[in-house]
C-alpha cells in the first residue's frame, strides 16, 4: 500500500470517528437542554396551578361560610337603589317607540364581625339585584323625555334577577382584604401545600424529590418542608395570595435537589445505547487500524525476508556455479585434489542452502504445530558443548573465544537434543554476527530451585529497548546502522523461542546499546 494513501486513509478514518463522537456529544447536550426547558415549563405550570388552587380554596371556604350565614338571617335586608338608567328609541317612519329602563337595587345585610375576626360591632355585606323593563308603543303621545303621558304600552316586558358578576366582584374585594389581615399559617398548611404540589407534579410526570417554602417579603416563613435549601439553578418561584392592588407579599418557592439526576435519567437509556455503539465503532476502528498497520509491517518484513533469502541463496549458487565451471576446465579436471576441493565447496554451499530452507520449514511447522519433537533425558552441559563444536571454526576464523562457566550441579533435562542444540547454536551465531571485533562469548549455567539457568553473554553491539521487545518476533531484524556484514532473515530467534517454550521453558534477553547482550534460558529439571 502506498505510504501517502495509507496516511490519508488513516486520517480520514480518524476524522470520521472524531466527527461521530462530537455529533453524539452535541446531541446529548442538545437533548439535555431541551429536557431542562421542558422541566422548567412543567414546573412553572405546576406552581402556577398550585398558587391558583390555594387562593381558590381559601375563597371557597369563605363563600361557603358567607352563604350559610346570609341564609340564616331571618329579617328582610334593607334595600336601596344603587343605580338607575334608561334607554329611549323612536322610529319616525312607523311611529314605534321603545323605552328600556334598568334599576340596580342594593340589599344590605348586617353580619357579625366575629365571622371575619374583626373588632367592630358589625359589617354590612351587599347583595345586588336588577329590575329591567322594556316597553314598546306603536301609537301614542310620548314626550321626548321618554315619559309616558296617557297611553299604556302595547308591549311590556319585565325582568328581575341577581347580578352575579357584581356579587362576585364585591365578594372578591372584601374577601382579599380580610384574608390579607390573617397570618399565613391560618391561610395554608404545610401538609396541604405538599399534597397539592405532589399531585400536580405527578400529573405532569415530574417524579423527583422536591422541597418547598413560602417566603414573606424575601424572608422564610414556617410554611416550608424540613430540608428546603435555596439553590438558584434548582429553585422556581411564583407569587401567591395576591391582594386587591395586585401586590404579592408571599412567594411560593419549589426546589428540586436531584434535578440533574432526574434530567439525566430520562436520557440514560438512549445515551447508553449511543455510548455502546460508539465504543463498538471505536473498537472496530482501532482493530482495523491495528490490522492495517500490522499488515503493512508484515508486508515490509516479508519484502526484507525475500531480499535476505535471495541474498542468502545468491552467494552459494554463485559459488556452486564457479566450482562447476572450474571442474569442467580441462586443466583442472586432471587435478584430483582441486576437484575434491571444488566438490567439497559445492557440498558445503548445498548444506548452507539446505539449512536455510530447513529454518523456514521448521518455523512454519512450529506455527502449525506439525513439528514432531520427541524428548529424552539429556545433560544440558553436553548440549552446550556440542553447540560450541558447531561454531568453533567460525570463532577461530574470527579470532574469538568462547569461555564456559558451567556451575550447575543438576543438569538433567527432558529435551530434544537436535532442536535444543540448534537453539544454543542460533544464540551463539547471533553473538558472533553482532560482534564488530573478535567475538568474546561467555556461557554460564546455575541451578535456581528446580530449574537450570543458561546464560549466553556477548560483548557485541547490543540492542535498544524496542528491539528487546520484538527480537523474538518472526522476520524481525534490528537495523544495524553501519554494520553491513550481518546476514539473516529474522527467523533464528523466533525458532529459538518456540523450541524453548515447547520444552516448558522461558527465554529472556538483557541488553544495552554498545555493551553487548545476555540471553537467559530457564528450563525445568527432571526430579
Amino acid at each position: 500500500m502506498n505510504k501517502l494513501f495509507f496516511r490519508l486513509l488513516v486520517l480520514l478514518m480518524s476524522l470520521s470517528l472524531i466527527g461521530i463522537i462530537l455529533v453524539q456529544v452535541y446531541w446529548f447536550n442538545t437533548s439535555f437542554k431541551n429536557n431542562d426547558e421542558q422541566f422548567r415549563f412543567h414546573v412553572k405550570q405546576v406552581i402556577g396551578n398550585v398558587a391558583e388552587k390555594l387562593q381558590a380554596e381559601e375563597a371557597f371556604s369563605f363563600i361557603d361560610k358567607y352563604k350559610k350565614l346570609k341564609d340564616s338571617i331571618g329579617k328582610e335586608p334593607q334595600k336601596s337603589d344603587f343605580l338607575e338608567f334608561g334607554y329611549y328609541q323612536r322610529d319616525s317612519r312607523t311611529n314605534e317607540t321603545i323605552i328600556y329602563s334598568n334599576n340596580i337595587i342594593s340589599e344590605d345585610y348586617n353580619i357579625s364581625s366575629s365571622f371575619f375576626d374583626k373588632k367592630t360591632d358589625s359589617i354590612k355585606l351587599k347583595n345586588f339585584t336588577s329590575k329591567r323593563v322594556t316597553e314598546v308603543f306603536n301609537n301614542g303621545n310620548i314626550d321626548k323625555s321618554g315619559m309616558q303621558q296617557t297611553i299604556a304600552a302595547d308591549i311590556k316586558i319585565k325582568k328581575a334577577g341577581k347580578l352575579e358578576i357584581l356579587d362576585k366582584a364585591q365578594f372578591e374585594i372584601f374577601f382579599k382584604d380580610i384574608a390579607a389581615a390573617k397570618p399565613l399559617q391560618d391561610r395554608v398548611s404545610k401538609d396541604r401545600l405538599q399534597l397539592l404540589l405532589k399531585t400536580e407534579l405527578d400529573q405532569y410526570g415530574v417524579r423527583t424529590p422536591f422541597e418547598f417554602s413560602i417566603y414573606s417579603n424575601g424572608l422564610a416563613t414556617k410554611v416550608q418542608s424540613d430540608n428546603f435549601n435555596y439553590e438558584k439553578d434548582k429553585t422556581y418561584s411564583i407569587p401567591v395570595f395576591t391582594d386587591n392592588e395586585g401586590n404579592n407579599k408571599y412567594q411560593l418557592l419549589v426546589s428540586f435537589p436531584q434535578k440533574q439526576k432526574f434530567l439525566f435519567s430520562e436520557l440514560i437509556g438512549i445515551t447508553l445505547l449511543s455510548i455502546i455503539f460508539t465504543l463498538v465503532i471505536l473498537i472496530a476502528y482501532s482493530s482495523a487500524l491495528n490490522q492495517l498497520i500490522r499488515q503493512r509491517q508484515i508486508s515490509e518484513i516479508k519484502t526484507d525476508f525475500i531480499n535476505n533469502m535471495t541474498h542468502e541463496f545468491k552467494t552459494p549458487i554463485a559459488t556452486i556455479n564457479l566450482a562447476l565451471d572450474a571442474i569442467k576446465n580441462p586443466k583442472i579436471i586432471e587435478d584430483k585434489d582441486k576437484i575434491q576441493r571444488y566438490l567439497q565447496m559445492i557440498r558445503d554451499e548445498n548444506k548452507r542452502m539446505h539449512a536455510q530452507v530447513e529454518n523456514v520449514l521448521r518455523i512454519s511447522k512450529l506455527e502449525k504445530k506439525e513439528l514432531e519433537i520427541t524428548k529424552e533425558s539429556y545433560s544440558v552441559h553436553d548440549i552446550v558443548e556440542e553447540a560450541i563444536e558447531h561454531v568453533n571454526l567460525i570463532i577461530e576464523d574470527r579470532q574469538g573465544s568462547i569461555t564456559t562457566h558451567l556451575n550447575a550441579n543438576r543438569t538433567t533435562v527432558l529435551l530434544n537434543d537436535v532442536h535444543f542444540t540448534n537453539v544454543i547454536v542460533n544464540i551463539l551465531d547471533n553473538a558472533i554476527k553482532y560482534s564488530t571485533e573478535a567475538p568474546r562469548i561467555d556461557i554460564y549455567t546455575e541451578n535456581v530451585k528446580d530449574f537450570i539457568i543458561i546464560k549466553v553473554k556477548d560483548q557485541g553491539v547490543g540492542m535498544s529497548k524496542v528491539a528487546q521487545k520484538k527480537i523474538f518476533e518472526k522476520f524481525y531484524r534490528e537495523h544495524t546502522g553501519d554494520l553491513h556484514n550481518v546476514k539473516g532473515h529474522g527467523l533464528g530467534l523466533a525458532y529459538v523461542k518456540r523450541i524453548v517454550e515447547d520444552h516448558n521453558g522461558q527465554i529472556f534477553v538483557e541488553s544495552e546499546k554498545g555493551k553487548g547482550s545476555t540471553f537467559i534460558i530457564k528450563l525445568p529439571l527432571i526430579n
